[in-house]
């Protein structure tokens, strides 16, 4: 496949990884200049329809989702010679197994940084009802700046009422899919988050939580046995990051987190509080051993009462009757004793009641205040106070008064009870990085982060039109939910006019200082004369008093001197060759541009061809020069440089 071009665009460079079912080639694409990552489905299925199907399905699915964690699609294709592929974004990197095999267990806080960008692209293709089915670190890329990008839909389907893995065939990676999958059940977005699980797991603890001698007997552990506490394998694991992983690889479907946002947001809340408490977990169903108990029946008597009555009358002793006199009069002495203290007891609640019972009193407004100032002033009039739930917001700091119930102005007696809504702060998140990236895309990449777009600025930069700069607050950084990220976005390269002075006469050294001053580049072109001094500018191809752009190409000729002057040499006494090669457009940016080709030679340089053409004329035509013995040549298309070659032109032979 090497060499090989697909749909007259896409040149196979290298082969840069593979799967079960496709290959994957690196390819530069010649229309916009840029290397993608071409997946191409293996040559064993094209005949087999199945295949061919999952193939285009993976296309279909890949394609309707767009998100800065989920590698984009550019094409889909299908060559002449029954070659199906798909066109990617190539990703520099590494993936995630390669990193986890070169440094074993990750640092907690780096699996977690990791773990939250999968999830991002896992609820991004939850809400548009595309289900991965193989989430595993081989398909988790890594940039070299930190993004995650989430690959591979190879097996991905859109979730429909019917979606249950065939189980003659289950599809998936036995190490790192859900019990569902292992036993060919339903599968759903779930199923990803448990795959998410294990990816977490063996994050932090660098190697998976089953393992075994076959795929079926790994299977049946999923299904099985209890997952080993990653804590027992890397003692440094967080309590709350534990609890997470342990969630996440629930048995039961039910169990899990329901969507990969909420395992977000405890991901974000374990980045804070590490040890804290706070995962549920429900416990499973009671599973003591099955008894038999005897019925209950109307006659049924404790055995210990039936062994009281089974002792003989005779064998309590019979008390003297003056001694159960005496006792009668004390129970009821005591009893008369009882409800004189009873109606006393009442009687005082009357009474003290009335007397402490005041006139109802208005509740004073408390919102606003912390929680201590609150207690003083409501307790002060009387009233209790209960703190009835804490909320996140951004309006009040933590340990301020949200709300109270009763509202402020209603009248109620002391001793109410006075119940207060409590702020726990702002909800703060994680700040994503936006530099490099798109000013179109802002939409897509604030969307799940509570964040907002704030003020755009534009200023000159070497970076493409569009591209973010600098962003505010700085990428990873904590702040509260509702911030607004304020961005400097390139505006492209400041486009400088200056005049174009006049270099004829003029040393050439000071003519290069002149010209880098100005911010213009020289050619030089040297040539015997008669007439100007050596190392005098002959002749410029651009005017003097022409405006110009700053970075623009000009062309002088700079005198030789008289040195064997009406003795040619024995070089310009050989006759000139002419080569012909072919050349592509494809890189020229303007339908109209000027092509100049210069020569160098002996150490020296000169321009043998200058002529405009047409890009969409023919994409491409043959150019002939001519020339002496071996040489390099240097193309430029609008005095921007696109490539250099050697030439022989005694043997016509161009290369690279």
């Amino acid at each position: 496949m090497i060499g090989k071009v697909l749909g007259n665009r896409y040149e196979i460079v290298e082969k840069i990884g593979g799967g079960g079912m496709a290959l994957v080639y690196k390819a530069k694409c010649r229309l916009l200049n840029r290397f993608v990552a071409v997946k191409i489905l293996r040559p064993e299925f094209t005949n087999d329809e199945e295949f061919v199907s999952k193939f285009k399905r993976e296309s279909q699915a890949a394609a309707s989702l767009s998100h800065p964690n989920i590698v984009n699609i550019y094409d889909v294709g299908n060559d002449e010679d029954d070659i199906y592929y798909i066109v990617m974004e190539y990703i520099k990197g590494k993936t995630l197994k390669q990193i986890i095999r070169e440094k074993g267990a990750l640092e907690p806080e780096a699996a977690i940084h990791i773990a939250k960008q999968i999830a991002l692209a896992l609820e991004h293709a939850h809400s548009n009802h595309i289900v991965h089915r193989d989430i595993k670190p081989h398909n988790i890329l890594i940039t070299e700046d930190g993004r995650v990008k989430v690959t591979d839909f190879g097996i991905a389907r859109a979730v429909t009422s019917s979606t249950v893995t065939n189980t003659g065939n289950v599809i998936g990676s036995v190490h790192y899919f859900s019990p569902e999958q292992a036993r060919g059940g339903y599968v759903d977005k779930k199923s990803d988050i448990y795959s998410l699980g294990v990816v977490l797991y063996e994050m932090i603890t660098g190697q998976v939580p089953f393992d075994g001698e076959s795929p079926i007997s790994i299977a049946l552990k999923h299904i099985h046995e209890s997952v080993p506490l990653p804590s027992h394998l890397n003692k440094d694991i967080p309590k709350a990051l534990e609890d997470i992983v342990l969630k996440a690889l629930q048995k039961d479907q039910i169990k899990r987190y329901s969507s990969a946002e909420e395992m977000m947001e405890d991901l974000n809340h374990a980045a804070k509080y590490p040890m804290d408490d706070f995962v549920v977990i429900e416990d499973d169903d009671d599973d003591s051993p099955t008894q038999i108990i005897p019925a209950i029946k109307e006659d049924f008597e404790p055995q210990s009462t039936k062994i009281l009555k089974s002792v003989p009358k005779k064998s309590v002793p019979n008390k003297p009757k003056a001694s159960q006199k005496n006792n009668r009069r004390l129970v009821l002495a005591a009893i008369a004793a009882a409800f004189v203290l009873a109606l006393a007891f009442t009687a005082g609640l009357f009474y003290f009641g009335g007397l402490f019972s005041g006139a109802e009193k208005e509740v004073p407004n408390v919102v606003g205040k912390s929680l201590e100032d609150a207690q003083s002033i409501l307790t002060n009039l009387g009233f209790k106070v209960e703190v009835g739930k804490e909320e996140y917001s951004s309006e009040y700091e933590k340990g301020e008064v949200i709300a109270q119930d009763p509202p402020a102005g209603t009248k109620r007696k002391t001793g109410y009870t006075v119940v207060l809504t409590i702020s726990k702060g702002a909800k703060m998140v994680e700040v994503p990085k936006l530099v490099n990236e798109n000013i179109k895309d802002i939409d897509l990449l604030l969307e799940g982060t509570s964040l907002e777009g704030g003020n755009v600025d534009y200023e000159y930069s070497s970076l493409p039109v569009g591209i973010i700069i600098r962003q505010d607050p700085e990428p990873y950084k904590q702040v509260p939910a509702g911030t607004k990220i304020n961005l400097v976005v390139s505006q492209g390269e400041e486009i400088k006019l200056v005049v174009m002075p006049n270099l004829v006469g003029k040393d050439i050294q000071d003519v290069k200082k002149e010209m880098e001053k100005l911010g213009l580049k020289l050619n030089i072109t040297y040539k015997e004369d008669s007439i100007a001094e050596k190392d005098t500018v002959i002749s410029q191809d651009i005017r003097a008093g022409t405006e110009v752009e700053t970075n623009r190409v000009v062309n002088v000729v700079v005198s030789k001197g008289q040195e064997n002057i009406g003795q040619p040499s024995e070089e310009d006494e050989l006759p000139m060759n002419s080569v012909s090669f072919s050349l592509y457009y494809d890189q020229a940016e303007q339908e109209e541009f000027t092509l100049s080709i210069v020569k160098i030679q002996n150490g020296i340089t000169t321009e043998i061809y200058r002529k405009v053409h047409n890009k969409s004329k023919s994409g491409r035509e043959r150019i002939t020069i001519k020339g002496r013995g071996k040489a390099k040549i240097a193309i430029y298309f609008d005095d921007k440089h696109i490539s250099t070659k050697n030439i022989d032109f005694e043997t016509g032979r161009i290369y690279d």
